[in-house]
């Protein structure tokens, strides 16, 4: 592991975050009403999880491109779950913006809004050879996917 500066670690959070700010201004009808009853202890892995990310996918040089090989398809497979993590948010930000649209399926992933990004820093991790990027993943993983499955099972047990 290197430390230094990562070009890529600065894009992925851009597209991350960048949807997310859009967000705050069209969150889904009736959202509220399940964060409120958000599991505390999957928040606090989430909260955890996205500082660790946010600090490991910045700080190590080995995420950025490197001389073309077999092992770039690795990068090539996060960085098209991140692409698919910006499909994911023009599908909802065209939609009626209902809790089923915030939690759905993309291409069979379910939810994908927490979903794919988690998938795409484990990749990272592994395209760095980091173990500290795929803990923080993992721990994030546990949190937000946590919490979005939770919101989807509460979904769904309304509707049934």
């Amino acid at each position: 592991m290197n430390l230094g500066f990562s070009y890529i670690g600065l894009l992925y959070l851009l597209m991350l975050f960048i949807p997310n700010l859009f967000w705050t201004k069209h969150q889904p009808t009736g959202y509220e009403k399940y964060a409120v009853r958000e599991n505390r202890i999957l928040g606090l892995f989430e909260r955890v999880g996205e500082v660790l990310v946010c600090t490991v996918v910045l700080i190590f040089s080995d995420f950025n491109i490197g001389r073309i090989r077999p092992w770039s398809l690795v990068l090539a497979g996060s960085f098209l779950l991140m692409v698919l993590y910006e499909v994911y948010w023009i599908r909802y930000f065209r939609s009626e913006k209902r809790m089923e649209d915030f939690y759905s399926s993309l291409l069979g992933i379910p939810v994908a809004g927490a979903t794919l990004p988690v998938a795409a820093f484990l990749l990272l991790a592994v395209y760095g050879r980091n173990p500290l990027l795929a803990a923080a993943a993992v721990i994030l993983g546990v949190g937000h996917i946590g919490i979005h499955a939770g919101h989807l099972g509460e979904i769904k047990k309304e509707c049934a």
